[in-house]
């Protein structure tokens, strides 16, 4: 069962019973895959809520659509956007998943309009044993989900800190 699309194109001529429908979609968060199948539609409903009603698919497929694993932490972190010397603007979150190459994090924020825009930062983690990391990073994307940010990391680069990081969380860095 799917919402029908709520755009201003008319679908009414495709989307009929009988016909076939391919459908995508992404899997937000920690797993970044993209899921695809089609169905045959069985029935379109018009009220109380326009809905499409699918034949049970016989095959569903599923591409990851990152280059490197990332694995689900619960890490306290902040993100910088300044540059150390200067006045820095800190957000406190946490590092809700990490790779090598990137990382997920998850701040609380006082509007539901609340983003991060795309551009470089530092990933400030403290650990026991490395003391104060500043690891250079990009943000990629972000979203806000009822005043709670999820924001798209990239590492810069060559930067051998986060390999540093993940050897101290005990992180088998070749699954990555």
């Amino acid at each position: 069962m799917l919402k029908y699309p709520s755009t201003s194109d008319n679908f009414n001529d495709v989307l009929i019973g009988g016909n076939v429908a391919i459908i995508r979609y992404l899997l937000e968060g920690d797993k970044g895959c993209c899921f695809a199948f089609k169905a045959t539609i069985r029935n379109i409903t018009q009220s109380p809520e326009k809905l499409i009603f699918l034949n049970y698919p016989k095959k569903i497929e599923n591409r990851q659509l990152r280059a490197h694993q990332r694995i689900t932490t619960h890490l306290p972190a902040a993100i910088s956007l300044n540059a150390p010397d200067q006045s820095n603007i800190e957000l406190n979150g946490i590092i809700v998943d990490l790779s090598l190459k990137g990382c997920g994090f998850t701040f609380k924020a006082s509007s539901d309009i609340v983003n991060v825009k795309q551009r470089d930062i530092f990933v400030c983690v403290t650990h026991y044993a490395t003391g104060e990391m500043r690891i250079p990073a990009r943000v990629c994307n972000s979203r806000n989900e009822k005043g709670r940010v999820n924001v798209g990391i990239q590492f810069n680069e060559g930067d051998q800190q986060v390999a540093t990081l993940l050897e101290q969380l005990f992180i088998d860095t070749s699954i990555l």
